[in-house]
């Protein structure tokens, strides 16, 4: 069974730590915990049954407790392992920004690095083009750098508009 457990968030690799030496040293029926890729605050954590999960989370720090439903890995396998190479995102490309500070702002990519998974990219809107280092998972392809733009028949139909 994996048990989904709220942690203060940033605090996710201290906390399973602590979990893991608590597992380790009462000898718990705990088979592993991990923490999921791109959520913040969770780490999960597969058990034999629920007391197991329970005990091995009890009144640690940075542990807020135990959601009450479980999940499949089925549910969770995406977060675990997200394949950088499903991820197409090249240099060109026009990408909208998926997170805070800069979210749906529209970048354009100025280079890839799939090792690090990260992504360097300027914002379309800004006045000054400054290079912004955003993880890949914090953003999504919405024109790729060879497509025609949608956007410019949009525009051109406010400048009619405007013209008239």
């Amino acid at each position: 069974m994996i048990f989904v457990i709220k942690v203060t968030t940033n605090k996710e690799d201290k906390a399973m730590d602590m979990i893991i030496e608590k597992v380790e040293k009462k000898k718990l029926d705990v088979y592993s915990v991990f923490k999921p890729h791109g959520l913040r605050g969770y780490i999960f954590l597969e058990a034999l049954d629920r007391e197991s999960a329970e005990e091995s989370a009890f009144n640690l720090q940075y542990v807020k407790g135990i959601i009450g439903k479980t999940v499949t890995y089925e549910e969770v396998k995406n977060m675990l392992e997200p394949s950088v190479a499903e991820m197409k995102i090249e240099k060109g490309d026009i990408v909208e920004i998926l997170a805070e500070p800069f979210k749906k702002e529209k970048a354009k990519v100025l280079r890839v690095d799939k090792q690090k998974e990260e992504a360097v990219v300027t914002l379309l809107e800004a006045a000054i083009p400054i290079p912004v280092t955003v993880k890949l998972d914090n953003i999504k392809v919405i024109r790729r750098e060879n497509e025609q733009p949608e956007e410019d028949e949009d525009e051109d139909d406010e400048n009619r508009v405007e013209m008239i």
